[in-house]
């Protein structure tokens, strides 16, 4: 349908997993797709996978956390294309470790990256379209552990809380100026920030038994809500949490 195209998106964390397959959409969607993360190898591999396809994409990479480097790839992307017309704030970690054990490094690295990554990548962005006057597309990609606690993910858990009232402050801020502001919170999809987790037999049945629909998440599964969000599909929704998690958050089984 093309429902992107001429669209200008910067996609975070899209080296793999579901920032990948958010950017791989939207360049099927007819979307010039900016693909931002550190891992460089990766980067350039979906960059080629887009273009394979016959979509536009460039690698810039950036550490999210610091605000230099994010002014720096949003000038790089208005450089290249003249505009944004869609964020989709994706990077993060999830390093384990228990509260009790947890260092104070740790802690910041996690919410720095999760959370101001998530602010620093927001306002850059927003800057731009409020001064060239777009009404843009901010998706934020949360997680159902915004909503329910990680005996290993205090700090996780912690910064996607954080993202839910980050996103509905901004939806507030930013809804005159015609910039709608939402979040997708996925439940167990798998990714490499799980995929060692899940490698474990035992673990793998608990969360597909635990979700209705009886499997866990592809990254693919994400795409299509984040989609829905950068389209005009969903031109009156702002402050929006969409979880999308195969009906495991209602499951108290």
């Amino acid at each position: 349908m093309m429902r992107l195209k001429d669209k200008v998106a910067i996609v975070t964390g899209a080296a793999r997993g579901i920032g990948r397959a958010i950017a791989l959409r939207f360049g099927q969607e007819g979307a010039s797709v900016a693909i931002v993360d550190l891992l460089e190898k990766e980067g350039r591999q979906t960059v080629r996978l887009i273009e394979a396809n016959g979509g536009r994409a460039m690698f810039v990479r950036t550490d999210v956390s610091d605000g230099d480097q994010v002014q720096a790839m949003v000038d790089a992307v208005v450089k290249r294309w003249g505009t944004i017309h869609i964020l989709v704030n994706n990077a993060g970690i999830c390093p384990f470790e228990g509260f009790l054990e947890m260092p104070e490094a740790l802690w910041d690295q996690v919410l720095d990256v999760n959370l101001k990554g998530y602010f620093l990548c927001s306002q850059a962005v927003a800057r731009v379209m409020v001064e060239q006057g777009v009404k843009g597309r901010i998706i934020a990609i949360s997680s159902i552990s915004s909503e329910f606690g990680g005996s290993s993910q205090a700090h996780y858990c912690a910064s996607k809380a954080g993202i839910n009232l980050l996103v509905k402050s901004m939806a507030i801020s930013l809804g005159p100026y015609g910039i709608t502001c939402n979040a997708v919170l996925p439940g167990t999809v798998e990714t490499d920030i799980n995929r060692e987790a899940l490698a474990d037999p035992a673990v793998r049945d608990y969360w597909s038994k635990r979700a209705p629909l009886g499997r866990l998440g592809q990254p693919e599964d994400i795409a299509g809500p984040v989609l829905f969000f950068a389209s005009d599909d969903s031109a009156w929704c702002t402050g929006s949490m969409l979880v999308v998690d195969g009906g495991t958050s209602v499951n108290l089984q």
